[in-house]
């Protein structure tokens, strides 16, 4: 989606540097996105909640901290949208669900509370679907009102995509961060498994939930990213480490060229529509021998039952008072999925566990020869049509193994609908990963002129 000149289609790093500098005020860079919001929330509908007022008070606090000479956080004065499914203590979170209807948490989720401690404004919340899974919200496509911006993050995307804010948080179980990512045409990054604290958001299944971020460029990906990736005890899965020098490693040429291999998944015959494949032979054949083909090993064609058995039981754990309480007001794809994992035998379940380490060695030998690996984001262009997110069988493998992902909105299909390029790095090596997708997007931009 094109957009004019204004404060709101600045990048998130060049619009805090602006704040700093003094040469732009919050209020201004806020007061601009919502006029973006007023001139296209109608037909997009990426809110679910969104207090004018309230986001313009918290610019002008920002400005009035900036003047008072104290130090400022790496976002300071940005807006953010927040995914539905972030506790915000100043705010409803309803999880995409009239049974959550009017929910308004004590204390905000640890992302939230973050991205206030880097200065943030917090938007407001963005559409998610129901309890983060399939069935889809109020949100079209910023490019094509009639196609879906895919989900569960679809507000998120959707938001991003129209310079309704340059920033949004989502969250990914299955695809629902790089396939709206892709259909929306912007990038979603979603880290290593476990580098961003979960808490306070709605736990859909421990062992897959991650967290991840939408933004137009990968440096303002890597900007608020770095300010969230932080060890938190309230979140089991994270760790004590350092912090990855995301923003800094992102600008650097690679040392060497970055060497791909282009592993297609076993998804690829089957579900890729003719645009993609098109558009990937065209891409492969311009990266030349920076980019080989491999063939990912045989027990990663079982990694998609495998997702299915935890997803499922532990929807039906996690999601068992919503069903027991309000079944009749949940989505028919809603309680089938839960009924399903009803039937999950504990040891079907742990064996589905047990086999992610073994995945991840054989992913291990593949980074031992390549940077990153390329493959597809999702099936191609977005759908035509609002009843369904699309298909997200083109991020299962990775994560369900937890390796950190990123969509690049790098090509396009025969409708002029955007086609994302998924790059996945080796686990815990995020700041690579992203310094490889820029220099990916730096050889397809080169191609183009």
């Amino acid at each position: 989606m094109s957009q004019e000149t204004t404060p709101a289609s600045l990048t998130a790093t060049e619009a805090a540097r602006r704040i700093r500098d003094g040469e732009l005020t919050s209020q201004e860079l806020v007061q601009s996105c919502l006029d973006r919001i007023e001139e296209h929330e109608e037909t997009i509908g990426a809110w679910v909640h969104l207090d004018k007022e309230y986001a313009l008070a918290q610019a002008e606090a920002a400005q009035e901290l900036r003047q008072s000479g104290e130090s400022l956080g790496p976002l300071h004065g940005v807006p953010v949208g927040i995914k539905d499914i972030f506790d915000t203590q100043d705010m409803p979170t309803e999880n995409g669900t009239v049974l959550h209807a009017g929910r308004r948490p004590k204390s905000d989720s640890t992302v939230v509370a973050l991205l206030r401690q880097a200065g943030a404004i917090i938007m407001g919340k963005t559409v998610t679907t129901e309890l983060a899974v399939m069935h889809p919200g109020k949100t079209t496509n910023p490019h094509d009102p009639k196609r879906t911006p895919g989900g569960s993050s679809s507000g998120s995307a959707a938001a991003v995509a129209s310079f309704m804010v340059p920033l949004a948080t989502g969250s990914q179980t299955n695809g629902s961060m790089i396939r709206p990512a892709s259909f929306c045409g912007i990038y979603g990054y979603k880290p290593t498994h476990g580098l961003i604290s979960r808490h306070g958001v709605l736990l859909q299944s421990r062992f897959l939930d991650q967290i991840g971020v939408f933004s137009r460029t990968l440096e303002d990906a890597a900007l608020i990213a770095q300010v969230l990736i932080a060890h938190d005890p309230n979140d089991p899965d994270t760790r004590p480490h350092a912090t990855p020098h995301l923003v800094k490693v992102v600008a650097e040429e690679p040392p060497v060229p970055p060497r791909l291999a282009f592993a297609a998944t076993p998804a690829w015959d089957e579900f890729a529509d003719d645009d993609s494949k098109q558009a990937f032979t065209e891409l492969l054949e311009h990266l030349g021998d920076s980019a080989e083909t491999v063939t990912l090993d045989k027990p990663f064609e079982q990694v998609y039952g495998w997702l299915k058995t935890i997803m499922g039981a532990d929807q039906a754990m996690n999601y068992h008072r919503e069903y027991k309480r309000g079944k009749d007001k949940l989505s028919p794809v809603m309680v089938d999925m839960i009924e399903q994992g009803q039937k999950v035998l504990a040891v079907d379940y742990n064996q589905a566990a047990a086999t992610r380490d073994g995945l991840n060695r054989l992913l291990s030998e593949i980074f031992d020869e390549y940077d990153a690996i390329i493959t597809p984001a999702s099936t191609g262009q977005a759908p035509v049509g609002l009843d369904t997110t699309g298909n997200p069988i083109f991020s299962t493998p990775w994560t369900f193994c937890g390796v950190p992902a990123v969509s690049l909105p790098l090509l396009q299909g025969s409708d002029g609908m955007p086609i994302g390029v998924q790059l996945v790095g080796p686990k815990g090596d995020d700041a690579r990963l992203l310094r490889t997708a820029r220099w990916l997007a730096g050889a397809v931009m080169e191609k183009e002129v």
